[in-house]
């Protein structure tokens, strides 16, 4: 079964695009407008990796994250933000999010970043 790759984000580009780029890679994405959605869809306990923005009206992305912690979901976390902050990116990534990338972002960056959470979650599964 080809892992389930989840893209939360308040921009309409961003969940149009990324999901489009993934896809040609072979992987199979949905893609959410904001946290809420996400947790109220049936993909919590399919998602292999969530692309997630950190900053977002309502609930953040690092709010996703602490809810997502306390219900012990273990989804391997890729964050996206437009705010290029190394302290707040550091913090991110020692709360266990597998990367932090800087829109833009390069194909490759993604590719990469998605791969490497994918690995952790078969880890996980397996």
């Amino acid at each position: 079964m080809t892992p389930l790759v989840c893209v939360v984000d308040d921009d309409e580009s961003v969940r149009e695009s990324l999901p489009d780029l993934l896809q040609s890679f072979g992987l199979t994405v949905r893609a959410f407008a904001s946290p809420e959605r996400y947790l109220a869809s049936d993909c919590l306990g399919r998602t292999g990796c969530l692309i997630l923005d950190v900053a977002m009206p309502g609930m953040s992305g690092t709010d996703l994250e602490r809810e997502l912690i306390a219900r012990d979901a273990g989804i391997p976390i890729v964050f996206i933000t437009a705010h290029s902050d190394e302290e707040g990116r550091g913090e991110l990534l020692k709360n266990g999010a597998v990367d932090c990338l800087l829109k833009p972002f390069s194909e490759e960056a993604l590719l990469k970043a998605v791969r490497s959470a994918l690995h952790v979650a078969e880890g996980r599964d397996g």
